[in-house]
């Protein structure tokens, strides 16, 4: 019998995320390849409204998760920046057995162990945004 779930949806942004910006055709060249190099059989992706803030077509595509395996995203960063938000796009793949790609980072998220190391990471990266560039540093040394 053949497997009634399908295909990974990519998920990419017209927006910045995380400070950077990458145009929406270089997102879905770099989720189209790791996904050829992973064996995934890819569906075009939903692009995220470009108003700040917006997560609709990302719950648009987590609806869709009982007729797919899981999703590729562009970044794990792409992700609802609020932690509940993130946590509810969490529990869903978890709680329909799919997985989350981020080819970025070359990470899936299929476990409550992944999703703990994702939320570590995200934390991590979030806290760099507090610390002071080298050139700050170096000046507040009077270097």
């Amino acid at each position: 019998m053949a497997n009634a779930r399908l295909g990974y949806r990519g998920y990419v942004t017209s927006r910045p995320f995380m400070g950077e910006r990458v145009p929406q055709h270089v997102q879905n060249l770099v989720i189209r390849d790791y996904a050829k190099r992973n064996g995934l059989v890819y569906k075009l992706s939903a692009t995220e409204y470009a108003m700040p803030g917006s997560d609709m077509m990302l719950m648009q595509v987590l609806d869709e998760l009982p007729e797919l395996e899981g999703v590729i995203c562009y970044s794990l960063f792409q992700l609802p920046v609020n932690a509940e938000c993130r946590r509810h796009v969490f529990a869903e793949i978890l709680r329909t057995g799919s997985r989350l790609h981020a080819a970025v980072e070359q990470m899936v998220v299929a476990s409550a162990e992944d999703v703990e190391l994702a939320e570590t990471i995200w934390s991590v990266r979030s806290a760099l945004d507090a610390c002071p560039s080298a050139a700050e540093m170096l000046a507040a040394t009077g270097a």
